[in-house]
């Protein structure tokens, strides 16, 4: 295992060397520790020739593997609820009797259009002109959702 070599700086801010120095650290793989006039330690880090701290790549892995463990567990957990969802609803319909309001169909003919899929409306109380226009309940599809049974069928 080969060491690397560590550089100790003391500089005041006003030290115009400091930039170079830093430079030349930088572009090569060392660890820097700087020292200050008003603090003993600033800070101490070890660059990869990438130029990536070491300790900031474990931090960056470390959160790495807990968001993809949590976002595993996020998935999984989501497909077993929609299974267990989708076997219940199976029984249920094997047991359930058929709605009595839409007889079993889901959709009954739209209450408000009549089937028309538009409405007579105007914004004014007393109207002067009725304008026709696409029916707010079933969206101009001529049949809507049994609100019973929600559409299953099935009560």
């Amino acid at each position: 295992m080969t060491m690397k070599p560590i550089r100790i700086l003391q500089f005041h801010r006003e030290t115009l060397a400091v930039r170079k120095i830093f430079q030349e650290l930088m572009t090569c793989s060392t660890t820097v520790v700087f020292f200050s006039s008003s603090l003993r330690l600033v800070s101490s880090w070890t660059t990869m020739v990438g130029g990536v701290p070491h300790p900031l790549r474990k931090i960056a892995t470390a959160g790495a593997m807990v968001v993809g463990s949590i976002f595993c567990l996020s998935v999984a957990s989501s497909v077993t609820i929609r299974t267990l969802q989708a076997v219940t609803e199976a029984r249920r319909k094997k047991v359930a009797l058929p709605c009595g309001v839409c007889k079993g169909i889901g959709f009954y003919t739209c209450k408000l259009c009549k089937g028309s899929s538009t409405i007579e409306w105007s914004p004014l109380y007393d109207p002067v002109v009725i304008n026709p226009c696409l029916c707010p309940t079933c969206d101009g599809n001529r049949v809507q959702r049994c609100l019973n049974c929600l559409g299953r069928g099935y009560s």
